[in-house]
């Protein structure tokens, strides 16, 4: 865990989970993919893990990334940009502020 906090309120930062839980909902939507496929790709014991991100209630395991870039079909680089912006803001800011948004949560 973090010694350091990000400097959002609990209800910032929920909703910025709630925004990245759509956004891999699309991403699993686009292809094709159930929950329990997607749980299954990714080495996930249960197909409910898949339901709390997409809900934000959780994040997806830093080791994990390789794993879900491959079964959503995309660059790990991309995806771990893309959810920095959701899971770590302020670092994600810094990081890209000049380079281009990423896609929105809704699609």
């Amino acid at each position: 865990m973090y010694a350091h906090h990000q400097r959002l309120d609990s209800e910032g930062v929920l909703e910025l989970r709630r925004e990245g839980g759509r956004f891999l909902k699309n991403l699993r939507e686009a292809r094709g993919l159930s929950q329990r496929q997607l749980a299954a790709l990714v080495g996930a014991e249960y197909y409910t893990f898949i339901s709390q991100l997409e809900t934000g209630r959780g994040r997806i395991p830093p080791d994990r990334y390789r794993a879900w870039a491959a079964a959503l079909e995309v660059p790990a680089r991309d995806l771990v940009r893309d959810l920095m912006r959701f899971y770590d803001p302020l670092t994600h800011e810094i990081l890209f502020a000049d380079a281009e948004p990423a896609p929105p949560a809704d699609g």
